[in-house]
């Protein structure tokens, strides 16, 4: 494949999986066999994906701030869970398999679709009253996260918005404000690791970036002008698709 034509490629795939991944979550299930199409090894692939997931959180959460939705504060808490793992999970990213992991995160996600259809949310309390007895329960499920996102990151914008939608009982925008800053803090220290380690390209990772950057911006300011509606028509599409994909029906 011609050179541009890779990089042109690489761009637009990238500008769709960062518009999906701040709306929903599951980008990475289309960048990163894009990355190994294009010739990486599953190491290089994984760590060049994270250049894009960082700038494209950094941007979401520059958009967010952008149309007054930030509470930085909660934000920095949850991610604060997050670290450690993430940092366990970059370091022997390359010595475990995930293939059962994997069959048993398409069961879950179809759950969490069959969750979200049949779940009402009570639209006249407060997110402060709507909070229960079990949200202690979101800092455990925060390291487990933290580690999945930096062992693979596959589905993980799913997984924090299912734990912060049903944990924290905290609307879907709400959700997606929190879950971009988080996702952008623990990559950090995790891409940090896949550089030292040798296992970024740079070219092809500021390309991937600079599409996902693209694509989340405009998907933050869809998310809040079009509101809960829309985020969970997409929210539930990508789920399901992710669910065959994982179990192998597509």
């Amino acid at each position: 494949m011609d050179e541009i034509l890779k990089l042109l490629l690489l761009f637009g795939v990238g500008s769709i999986a960062g518009f999906i991944n701040v709306m929903a979550g599951g980008g990475s299930t289309i960048t990163l066999p894009t990355l190994i199409f294009l010739g990486l090894d599953g190491a290089l692939a994984n760590g060049t994906n994270r250049v894009g997931i960082f700038v494209q959180t950094l941007t979401a959460v520059i958009s967010f701030r952008q149309e007054k939705y930030h509470k930085i504060k909660l934000s920095l808490k949850l991610a604060a869970f997050t670290l450690p793992g993430a940092i366990i999970g970059a370091i022997i990213a390359v010595n475990i398999s995930n293939e059962l992991f994997q069959k048993i995160l398409g069961y879950v996600l179809i759950g969490i679709i069959f969750s979200m259809l049949l779940r009402k949310i009570n639209k006249n309390k407060t997110e402060e009253d709507k909070q229960n007895q079990n949200s202690w329960l979101i800092y455990p499920a925060m390291f487990v996260m933290g580690f999945y996102g930096g062992f693979m990151q596959v589905g993980i914008g799913f997984m924090f918005m299912a734990s912060l939608y049903h944990l924290l009982k905290l609307k879907l925008l709400h959700v997606n404000m929190h879950k971009v800053l988080i996702i952008c803090i623990y990559t950090l220290p995790a891409l940090l690791i896949f550089i030292l380690t040798g296992n970024v390209n740079w070219k092809l990772g500021l390309v991937l970036a600079a599409g996902m950057a693209s694509g989340a911006w405009w998907s933050a300011k869809l998310s809040i002008k079009k509101g809960e509606k829309i985020i969970r028509i997409i929210l539930i599409a990508a789920i399901l698709l992710m669910s065959l994909k994982l179990l192998d029906v597509i």
